[in-house]
């Protein structure tokens, strides 16, 4: 499968002559690449997907994928799979029905069909399940079958549209490893619409940012929560200590936090609160000087020693700092 490079340049998209969706947006995805559009509800992450899949036009800018100006094609010449939240699958056709759905609209040859329906299910392994319908599956299996429509048409770049916030916890995560490991088989880019910090940072090999249409940050899993450039990002993404002193905000991340003995610690204070999540343990401790500080202890299994009220020294590096913008 032939995969394409994706360029917004500059785009901007307003509803109703005043709500600016995307303000002037502009993003470089590579071929191949696993790149997560990430952000809270109303952030234009999804205006932005749908205005590569060509849903939404934009105001202004330009749209590049494989490096063609696809800006003012319509949808159906787009050579795009996409994958929603809803699945959209048609409740009254089989598994292989749904799936062959695309290649019957491009008027795929009957033969060449039904091998290319049997190669995408077993890439998403439902063999065996071709005559079910979607009320007979679970809703992984539903996901599954959903991904298999989108790949069957052997698409250059794959959308995805919070496409497993249907799913309980525990599924999520197998379909998280699942739709990674099949993306970087078939090598595919795939461009992730999600509002979930731990799913972006699990599966992509990039991740963008937004914040009221505008990007905030474009880097790798690591950049992002290492190095967060702004205060928004630093408090988006998982849990974050904001310091100021004389103006200047910095972000510290709890597990670089260390407890230790009150003599020599460079800041004292006590144990607020002690939740215990297995293998760490998030304290929030009142230093001396009135500041709250999350804290994260990590253990091999048994609960960590401190306790509400217990006096505890705080230590840290100061290149673990991260100095914020804005």
């Amino acid at each position: 499968m032939t995969s394409a490079a994706i360029r917004l340049e500059q785009v901007t998209k307003t509803f109703d002559g005043r709500v600016v969706a995307v303000d002037a947006v502009t993003l470089d995805i590579a071929a191949g690449e696993f790149f997560s559009l990430l952000g809270p509800s109303g952030c234009g992450k999804t205006t932005s997907l749908r205005m590569i899949a060509g849903f939404e036009h934009p105001d202004s800018g330009r749209v590049h994928v494989g490096g063609r100006d696809i800006t003012d094609l319509p949808v159906h010449r787009r050579d795009m799979g996409m994958v929603f939240q809803s699945y959209a699958l048609f409740p009254h056709r089989t598994v292989a029905e749904n799936v062959a759905f695309g290649l019957r609209m491009r008027e795929v040859p009957k033969p060449e069909i039904g091998r290319r329906v049997q190669a995408a299910l077993a890439q998403v392994a439902l063999t065996g399940l071709e005559d079910r319908k979607p009320s007979q599956l679970s809703g992984g299996q539903q996901q599954r079958v959903a991904l298999a429509r989108a790949l069957v048409v052997e698409p250059p770049v794959l959308l995805c549209d919070e496409p497993l916030g249907a799913l309980d916890r525990k599924l999520r995560q197998q379909m998280q490893f699942e739709l990674k490991e099949l993306q970087k088989r078939l090598g595919v880019t795939l461009v992730f619409v999600t509002h979930d910090q731990e799913e972006a940072l699990a599966m992509s090999d990039r991740i963008a940012v937004m914040n009221k249409g505008k990007v905030e940050q474009v880097g790798s899993p690591t950049e992002i929560y290492e190095r967060p450039r702004t205060r928004f990002v630093a408090d988006f993404i998982g849990e974050i200590n904001i310091m100021e002193d004389a103006g200047v905000s910095c972000a510290l991340r709890p597990e670089k936090i260390r407890l230790m003995p009150l003599d020599g610690a460079r800041l004292a204070g006590k144990v607020e609160t002690a939740n215990y999540l297995g293998g760490s343990t998030l304290l929030r401790i009142r230093a001396g000087d009135g500041r709250s500080l999350l804290v994260r202890e990590t253990h091999a299994g048994e609960r960590a020693s401190r306790a509400p009220g217990d006096p505890v020294g705080l230590g840290w590096n100061d290149q673990d700092t991260v100095l914020l913008e804005g």
